[in-house]
């Protein structure tokens, strides 16, 4: 049963303390839709505050008729409404992919609301084989042990805690948890685009897998997103010790030399995310590049990191900036 599955998830990882006001995002979709109803069902049970939040993006034909449909099942619930909407494609700026974009878009609506009405908690619908699906991503893209960790049932990000309950829960249970309560969720038709590469993943390389190689791909991919999630949080409690608490130092080179190189790699990409907010941009490649800085160039060497930022090695310390420009925007920003 869904709603026990959801219930066990919420106490392992710590999801909710009673009395918490929390948002629930709610697209429309399936994975949603079953988020609010499961949380509807143990509100009275864990003491939960619920709001409802969507966030129209625009991107799609009919897209206005969704914030319609989950404001009456919110009134039906007799939840609070809240929406949201943006020009996704302007935000973009031709910069980034528009997956990225919208992403981003609905991150700030939902950290803004969640400011606004001072709720704990945002709760979004990824499901076990959304985790599945990212992991894969990442192992095809090169990622490190932040990616392999995937998706974190509860994470801080930007100043707003976000939760996923119903991470351990398959996206056929899901269904069929809807079906039994009668409810007919939005379909996005984007996600049959095999042109995005998740998608592609969902529908032909997943099932390959599963067919011919192992039929719990899914639940494999999950445990090793558990299992590295539990070896990186650990690396990184000893890089935040290491680090110390002011990221805006210089590194010292000898001391950065002696470090073992998973402990020296995660000090690093703390410094780098200390300046840049996040490393979301920052790829194997600039991991390289800063070692080999590190290891074999001379003093005055530079690496350069996206968004106009660099690394710097100047005499026995490396030196982690951001362009005269970049500095120049901040303080215009500061301006207005």
């Amino acid at each position: 049963m869904i709603i026990r599955t959801v219930r066990s998830t919420i106490r392992k990882y710590s999801l909710f303390r009673p009395g918490d006001r929390v948002i629930v995002a709610v697209s429309g979709g399936p994975d949603s839709l079953a988020l609010l109803y499961c949380l509807r069902s143990l509100s009275e049970d864990l003491r939960l505050d619920l709001k409802v939040a969507h966030f129209d993006h625009g991107l799609r034909k009919g897209s206005h008729r969704e914030p319609v449909f989950v404001r009456k099942i919110a009134e039906q619930m007799g939840l609070p409404f809240y929406a949201g909407g943006g020009d996704v494609i302007k935000l973009r700026g031709g910069k980034g992919s528009l997956e990225e974009a919208a992403r981003l878009a609905r991150l700030d609506f939902l950290r803004r609301l969640a400011k606004k009405l001072k709720a704990r908690r945002v709760a979004l619908g990824h499901n076990m084989d959304d985790q599945a699906e990212t992991v894969l991503m990442r192992i095809l893209r090169g990622s490190g042990l932040a990616g392999l960790s995937g998706m974190s049932a509860l994470k801080e990000l930007g100043g707003c805690v976000f939760v996923r309950p119903l991470m351990e829960v398959k996206r056929l249970e899901i269904e069929r948890y809807l079906r039994d309560l009668n409810l007919r969720p939005f379909r996005d038709p984007s996600n049959n685009d095999e042109s995005f590469l998740r998608n592609k993943l969902r529908r032909k390389l997943i099932p390959l897998l599963a067919k011919e190689y192992n039929p719990r791909v899914k639940e494999i991919l999950n445990s090793l997103a558990e299992n590295v999630s539990c070896d990186y949080d650990y690396i990184l409690s000893r890089a935040r010790i290491v680090a110390g608490d002011n990221r805006a130092a210089p590194l010292k080179t000898l001391s950065l030399l002696r470090m073992h190189p998973s402990l020296r790699r995660m000090v690093i990409r703390l410094r780098i995310g200390a300046l840049q907010g996040s490393t979301r941009r920052i790829t194997s490649k600039h991991m390289e590049e800063i070692e080999d800085m590190l290891f074999n160039r001379p003093s005055g060497s530079v690496v350069n990191l996206p968004k106009g930022y660099f690394v710097e090695k100047r005499g026995a310390s490396l030196y982690f900036r951001r362009s005269r420009r970049e500095r120049q925007k901040a303080i215009s920003k500061c301006l207005l």
